[in-house]
C-alpha cells in the first residue's frame, strides 16, 4: 500500500501543511517539529510524488540536465550523481541532450525551463562556459549551478562547482618529468572546452618550471575523441624527433593514442609513455592500463544539484553559496614508465 503525506502528518502528530512546509524546506519551520516529521518519514518510507507537487504548487520539483558531450561515460556519472540526489531530496530529474551548436539553442534552452516548469537546471561544458546561455538565464532569473573548469573561487563563480584542471595537469606532467622524460608532448580537446585549454597550461607550466622549451610540434590540436588521438599520435610518431612521452587531453584520447602507438609496434611504456585525464572506464579497458587523472563526476554531479536545491530553498541569500573546488588525483599505472636509452634513441 502506497504511503500518503496523511500518514506522514498522522505518524508525526502535525498537519498536512506542516508536512508540506517541511518537504519545501521552509526555514520558518521549528525544529522539532522538523526532526518530527523527517523522522515520520524515515519510518514510513515516504516517497513523495514530485509530479504532484509541481501540480499543487507553485514551486517546481524538477531539474533540468542539459548535455552535448561525445563521451557517454561522463554524460552517465554526471546523470547518476544528479539522479541519486535528486531522489534524495524529491525532485525529479529531466534529462535533454541537444546540439550546442545551433543557433536557437539560448531560446530552446529557454523554451524548455518554461514548459517544463523547472526549478533550476545543471550546466555542462560547452553549455557552462557560454556566456549568451550564463546572461539568458540571469535575465529570466532562472536558477543554475555551472560546473566549470577553474581553480580560483570568486563573487563571479558562487553558483560554480570548480574542476581544477591546470593542478591536476601539472601533477601528471610532472609524474611523466620524474620519471625523466624531457620530450613530451600533448595531444589537445575541443578548443571550445575550457578543459582543454587549462590542461594545456598545466602541462605547459610544468615544463616551465623545469626549465624545458615545450617543442611546437610536440602540441597536437583535437577533440575529446578516440579517433583525434589515433590521429595525433600517428602524427607524432612519424616525426623526425619523437617523443618519449604523450599526454592526451582525457582518456579516450590516450586510448586512442595507445592503439596508434601499437599499430606502429611501439611498445608501451618501454618506448613511450602515455597519460590520460578522467579515469574513465577507456583508462581501465587498455593493455597496459593507462595512467590518469581521477576525477569523480559522480561526486561533482551530485554536490552541483546540492547547491542548486540550497539556491532554490526559500529564504536562500543569492551569491552566499560556496564554491567547491575538486583537484583531480594522479593515478599512476602500467602506461608510464621510465625514459630509458632505447626510448631516446627510438
Amino acid at each position: 500500500m502506497k504511503v500518503t503525506i496523511n500518514d506522514v502528518a498522522d505518524r508525526a502528530g502535525v498537519s498536512i501543511k506542516t508536512v508540506s512546509r517541511v518537504m519545501n524546506n521552509e526555514p520558518s519551520v521549528k525544529k522539532a517539529t522538523l526532526d518530527k516529521v523527517m523522522a515520520a518519514i524515515a519510518e514510513l518510507n515516504y516517497q513523495p510524488n514530485a509530479a504532484a507537487r509541481n501540480l499543487a504548487s507553485t514551486k517546481s520539483y524538477t531539474i533540468g540536465y542539459i548535455y552535448d558531450n561525445p563521451n557517454a561515460y561522463y554524460v552517465i556519472d554526471m546523470q547518476r550523481g544528479l539522479l541519486d540526489t535528486c531522489r534524495k531530496n524529491g525532485y525529479e530529474l529531466l534529462i535533454h541532450p541537444t546540439n550546442a551548436k545551433s543557433p536557437q539553442i539560448v531560446q530552446e534552452v529557454l523554451e524548455l525551463v518554461q514548459r517544463s516548469r523547472l526549478a533550476g537546471l545543471v550546466l555542462t561544458p560547452p553549455f557552462s562556459e557560454m556566456p549568451e546561455i550564463v546572461s539568458a538565464l540571469e535575465a529570466e532569473d532562472v536558477e543554475f549551478v555551472r560546473i566549470i573548469s577553474g581553480s580560483t573561487p570568486s563573487p563571479k563563480l558562487s553558483n560554480c562547482v570548480l574542476i581544477d584542471d591546470f593542478t591536476a595537469a601539472f601533477k601528471i606532467t610532472n609524474h611523466l618529468l620524474e620519471l625523466g622524460h624531457t620530450d613530451i608532448a600533448f595531444l589537445c580537446g575541443d578548443e571550445e572546452h575550457s578543459s582543454s585549454g587549462e590542461r594545456l597550461a598545466g602541462f605547459q607550466a610544468a615544463l616551465t618550471k623545469r626549465g624545458i622549451q615545450a617543442n611546437p610540434k610536440f602540441v597536437v590540436p583535437g577533440s575529446y575523441s578516440f579517433e583525434s588521438g589515433v590521429n595525433g599520435a600517428k602524427q607524432l610518431l612519424n616525426l623526425p624527433q619523437k617523443p618519449t612521452a604523450i599526454f592526451a587531453c582525457n582518456d579516450e584520447i590516450a586510448a586512442g593514442a595507445l592503439f596508434s602507438a601499437r599499430l606502429s609496434n611501439v611498445q608501451i611504456p618501454e618506448q613511450l609513455s602515455i597519460v590520460g585525464f578522467e579515469n574513465s572506464p577507456f583508462s581501465r579497458q587498455t593493455w597496459p592500463p593507462l595512467t590518469t587523472a581521477h576525477q569523480p563526476n559522480t561526486t561533482i554531479a551530485a554536490q552541483a544539484a546540492e547547491l542548486l536545491f540550497r539556491q532554490t530553498r526559500p529564504g536562500a541569500a543569492p551569491g552566499n553559496v560556496e564554491q567547491p573546488v575538486f583537484i583531480p588525483e594522479l593515478l599512476v599505472r602500467e602506461s608510464t614508465g621510465p625514459r630509458t636509452v632505447a626510448t631516446a634513441k627510438r
